[in-house]
């Protein structure tokens, strides 16, 4: 999953040549999956069509104040298009555009946007190459660099003028390219290495019988999903489930059971930087296992149970600077019980959940949650959508950090 995933991008076009570029950037901003509206200079539009990459962006394209078209001349609100953005992309800028953007000179819809726009900023140069190295253009680039603009540098080859240097625009899969690497170096949690654990464990019976849980998993897979899109990478160990992974910074390891859990657990914790352990794991399992399946026969049947390996006892005991957060499912007297746990296996923070809160629990799109930190200073959350306590979770971590 690319870090544009999600993203809001505003595409400013200017008028020069490498306008027509644009169709496969819009594309390759879409593939990435994110959602896209462009603004075009009326210059721009001898290059390439607003229908092009209206087609493309799946959004109106914008190029004036208002629709001259329509009989109404609905005014586009150049704020709102500004305020929309997570991030604004102007290629190819041009020097006749990089000069208005440097002074203010506010004569299209275009600057106006810009000038509003609260988002980061990239501009991708586009022009010939004495153009390209003038004072009046080096002296915008610095201007825009210091108003906290981001150069996308311009790449050296054969011009419009059929000179050849620097001043192309970088090609689209280079524009994409700069941008996730820009971003991602930005994150918060970027360079940081966290463990999750997820879903619940199966204890074998037989060779067709376990006990289990009714853990999906989704908690610890929301908590992954979050930590990857702020720059962590990560190693989910999950017990099964029916949740995919689908986010090049996590490293999926699928178990079955406590054991096998524990053992993926010792082997990568000495390497990570947090450990988040929303997995449900049994903490019973049968002493002795059948080779065959167990024949229905006496009326009552009984298993011998022994508890499996404490994994957050463990960790908690084991770790050195690691951030430890567990997770408590209580029916009865959760504050205390969670606070005992936090002692007891040496917790940095602890996510308490009840069954007895409506819209929490195995199974649920939601979860209501309590923190409770080592010096058990007690949060009280609202129900949210089991990514929202993710987002909340991964919060706490980037605190830890940022102290």
């Amino acid at each position: 999953m690319s870090v544009l995933s999600g993203k809001k991008i505003l595409l400013g076009v200017s008028g020069g040549i490498a306008a027509y570029k644009t169709a496969s950037l819009v594309r390759l901003f879409i593939k990435a999956g994110a959602h896209v509206q462009v603004i075009m200079t009326p210059a721009s539009k001898d290059f390439i069509t607003p229908l092009t990459l209206s087609t493309l962006s799946k959004n109106p394209v914008h190029s004036s104040f208002f629709n001259q078209d329509e009989e109404n001349e609905m005014w586009n609100n150049h704020v709102e298009l500004g305020l929309w953005a997570d991030l604004m992309v102007i290629a190819p800028a041009t020097a006749n555009t990089l000069s208005k953007m440097a002074n203010g000179t506010c004569d299209n819809l275009l600057i106006a946007v810009y000038l509003s726009a609260k988002c980061p900023v990239y501009f991708a140069p586009a022009m010939d190459l004495d153009m390209y190295k003038h004072p009046s253009t080096i002296s915008s680039f610095n201007s825009l660099q210091s108003f906290g603009n981001t150069l996308i540098p311009a790449e050296s080859g054969e011009l419009a003028s059929g000179l050849s240097g620097e001043g192309r625009m970088a090609e689209p899969v280079n524009i994409v390219s700069f941008l996730e690497a820009d971003l991602q170096s930005r994150l918060p949690l970027k360079g940081k290495k966290i463990l999750i654990t997820a879903g619940p464990t199966y204890e074998a019976i037989d060779p067709v019988r376990f006990i289990g849980n009714h853990s999906s998993g989704k908690m610890g897979f929301d908590i992954a999903n979050s930590a990857a899109n702020l720059g962590a990478s990560v190693i989910l160990v999950s017990g099964p489930t029916v949740l995919k992974v689908d986010h090049s910074l996590i490293k999926l390891i699928n178990v079955v059971s406590a054991q096998e859990m524990y053992d993926a657990c010792h082997q990568y914790f000495n390497e990570v930087d947090v450990v988040i352990a929303a997995a449900a794991v049994s903490d019973y399992k049968p002493k002795q296992v059948a080779t065959q399946k167990i024949k229905k026969a006496d009326d009552n049947f009984l298993i011998e149970l022994e508890k499996t390996k404490d994994i957050l006892a463990f960790l908690g005991s084991t770790k050195k600077n690691q951030f430890l957060i567990g997770f408590a499912l209580e029916t009865e007297n959760e504050i205390e019980n969670a606070k005992g746990k936090i002692q007891k296996k040496n917790l940095d923070l602890i996510v308490v959940n009840s069954l007895q809160d409506e819209g929490a629990g195995f199974g649920k799109l939601t979860n209501k949650v309590t923190f409770i930190d080592k010096d058990f200073n007690v949060e009280a959350m609202k129900l949210k959508s089991k990514e929202a306590v993710a987002d909340d979770i991964l919060n706490k971590v980037i605190a830890y950090f940022h102290e």
